[in-house]
């Protein structure tokens, strides 16, 4: 029988704890939704990662059901994304869904005596050394020569540097659901970034990774990274992140950090077939 979820922990159970879908349902916070049916879970949720998105999880047969109810209920700018070989399946049988693209979901889980995903719901309520000759400087509140969360007066250098050196990063100070961000400087200037952003009670969400170009291939935004996901992780119980395939220096950074792949295909609805 289709049901819909209504609290974060139904969620979690009827998806096994898979971090995409539990990720896609932000807590079931700002009009999220989800529903179940059979061994299948579709979450929504409007403007994560810059898109409404509609996760999906399970077996094809109910997830084809799944998604034609929710796109039914929260319309058509969702996008229904996940494993590839599900989404292929899925795609294949509802008329006017098409691919869009691919990408990979990578997922940080929490080490074997660190916090569970249901503390880190709880919570919700209320690193490779650099190489020598870096010379990386500290900020304030941040140890010297560290990674550490920048405050609102490095905004304006956080955003400058993704202007110039990552211009199609999605997050960006001061979008909604970008939430902080940490650094670390070089020479007396912002090297490299990245950011919690779009993070959900369970699950963590990197984002906005970015280096300078002059200062790449010294391992600066691995560090960052390490950093971030280390926090991320202890607020949250894990973390997760989105790459394009086309990256294979990012997806290495991230399997290094301890990040496992999986391949995901993203859909959406042709104009005039909902």
């Amino acid at each position: 029988m289709l049901r819909e979820l209504r609290s974060p922990q139904e969620v979690r159970v009827a998806c096994g704890d898979d971090d995409l879908p539990v990720w896609t349902a932000q807590g079931l916070r700002g009009g999220a939704r989800a529903w179940a049916l059979g061994d299948a879970v579709v979450a929504a949720a409007r403007e994560v990662s810059r898109r409404d998105r509609l996760a999906v999880w399970g077996g094809p047969a109910c997830a084809v059901e799944l998604v034609r109810h929710a796109l039914g209920e929260v319309g058509p700018s969702f996008r229904p994304f996940g494993e590839a070989g599900l989404l292929a399946e899925v795609t294949a049988k509802i008329d006017g869904l098409e691919v869009v693209g691919g990408f990979s979901w990578m997922s940080l889980p929490a080490p074997a005596n660190g916090p569970t995903a249901s503390a880190a719901d709880d919570r919700a309520g209320d690193r490779a050394d650099d190489r020598a000759g870096d010379q990386v400087d500290g900020s304030a509140g941040r140890p010297e020569g560290g990674v550490g969360w920048l405050g609102p007066h490095d905004e304006a250098e956080v955003r400058a540097l993704l202007a110039e050196h990552a211009p199609a990063s999605y997050a960006v100070p001061g979008a909604p659901g970008v939430r902080r961000w940490a650094g670390l400087r070089a020479g007396g200037r912002l090297a490299a970034v990245a950011a919690d952003a779009w993070s959900a009670p369970s699950v963590g969400f990197l984002a906005g990774v970015a280096t300078a170009a002059p200062l790449r291939g010294r391992g600066l935004a691995e560090r960052v990274c390490r950093w971030v996901s280390y926090e991320l992780v202890a607020r949250h119980g894990r973390a997760a992140l989105m790459v394009d395939d086309d990256n294979p220096a990012a997806i290495g950074v991230y399997e290094r950090l301890g990040y496992r792949r999986r391949r995901v295909l993203a859909t959406h609805l042709v104009s005039g077939a909902a």
